[in-house]
């Protein structure tokens, strides 16, 4: 029976899926019911095709009775979580790894290994993990995120840079040739409200860093490596290598620097960013690379993982069309209109761009940042500072201690 409900369509870079409801004892079919986010972001695309899985997937099982409910990004992670609190709402739930830790840790998801298991070998190792809580599985990867460098090839070659950096050591030793020019060779984005994993975490991850201690009790941004991460943007700057505006500045590339020729490269851009890019200068004079590389390549890149409810009166079902939903035949269709990638190794995608298969390229670079059930509030206070230092209020040094100190204090409150 087709239930599929449309409910209001916002953009995002991020995706949660879910499922609710559950049969009666008496019921003839097992039911599982799976609200649905603006994976697809045209509102009509993406009710055809979950429609059409929906259908699909019925008719393969007919002792199963599918819904997808359509849900509005806003407040979603209030309604997750009290749908999990008083175990009603969904079967199956799409959340990212920064969410997944607090409600393993609440006990209140499923895990989902034996789901992935027979096809295991298929899927991107690195999707699987950052899914993982204490080495269980808790969310059935059906797409990938990635980020990476794009740059105007123009700005470069006008400043005589002949070789596009492809470490953050080159990209240092660019920046005062483009700022002969009153070219900033990094957009970075020093916003608060921009994540750090587009901004400064990947600085910090390819020096070598990391915002917790490996038992997640503790805040390490201040150590070294975050240190000496800090340290090159305030380099950067004073070396003409960041936008005037960067501490207040936005990612946007439409009506910002990058689109303007008046900066380089951007670090953490995705796919999408790449085609305004394209719009606003030429595709010819875009340019995608790899993750600069520090000590290590490292691109911010989250899977969606299917999450199973603990309170799902129909988990038999509810793995059956989770592991439809993950499955070869959806996942390519899926990567093509969502404009994410596959987390799996064995799926071509529909019609590709050219772009694409060049972020495609950073997929076995992806990370999905400093998981923990706290991420959010610390990356919050690390942002605050931060931006501090970009302003001049503080240095590297007093800006991290501080950060780490204020999150420590959260850490040590507990929940």
């Amino acid at each position: 029976m087709r239930k599929a409900a449309a409910a209001g369509i916002v953009t995002a870079l991020s995706v949660v899926m879910a499922g609710c409801g559950s049969g009666g004892s008496g019921s003839e079919k097992s039911t599982v019911t799976l609200w649905m986010y603006p994976v697809i972001m045209d509102q009509a695309a993406n009710k055809s095709f979950w429609d059409k899985v929906e259908k699909d997937f019925e008719a393969k099982n007919p002792a199963v009775d599918v819904t997808i409910d359509q849900q509005p990004w806003d407040g979603r992670q209030e309604k997750v979580t009290t749908a999990l609190a008083s175990r009603k709402g969904f079967d199956l739930v799409v959340l990212g790894p920064d969410q997944i830790p607090q409600y393993a840790q609440q006990g209140t998801l499923e895990p989902v290994d034996d789901v992935v298991a027979p096809e295991k070998a298929a899927y991107l190792p690195n999707s699987l993990t950052a899914l993982s809580v204490a080495g269980k599985l808790y969310g059935v990867p059906i797409y990938q995120t990635i980020t990476a460098p794009i740059y105007n090839k123009k700005v470069f070659a006008d400043a005589g840079v002949t070789k596009v950096p492809e470490t953050w050591a080159e990209l240092k030793e660019a920046a005062p040739k483009l700022a002969a020019g009153k070219v900033a060779v990094l957009d970075y984005p020093g916003k608060p409200e921009v994540s750090l994993n587009q901004s400064f975490y990947p600085i910090l991850w390819a020096n070598g860093g990391s915002v917790f201690a490996p038992d997640g009790k503790s805040v390490v941004v201040n150590n070294q490596q975050g240190v000496d991460s800090l340290q090159y943007l305030l380099d950067l700057k004073a070396a003409g290598g960041l936008p005037e505006n960067t501490a207040s500045k936005g990612n946007d590339i439409e009506g910002g620097p990058l689109a303007a020729g008046k900066a380089a490269l951007y670090h953490a851009a995705t796919a999408i960013q790449a085609d305004q890019l394209g719009a606003a200068i030429g595709a010819g004079n875009v340019g995608i690379g790899l993750p600069l590389e520090g000590t290590k390549r490292v691109a911010f890149g989250i899977p969606g993982g299917l999450v199973l409810a603990k309170h799902s009166e129909n988990k038999d079902a509810a793995r059956k069309f989770a592991a439809y939903v993950a499955s070869a035949e959806v996942a390519g269709p899926l990567a093509k209109e969502s404009g994410f990638f596959s987390a799996r190794t064995d799926v071509t995608i529909p019609g590709q761009s050219e772009a694409s298969k060049e972020f495609a390229k950073s997929l076995e670079f992806a990370f999905p940042g400093d998981t923990h059930p706290k991420a959010r509030q610390v990356m919050s206070m690390i942002a605050a500072h931060v931006q501090a230092a970009l302003i001049g209020k503080e240095d590297a040094k007093t800006a991290l201690d501080a950060a780490a100190k204020e999150a420590n204090e959260l850490l040590a409150a507990g929940s």
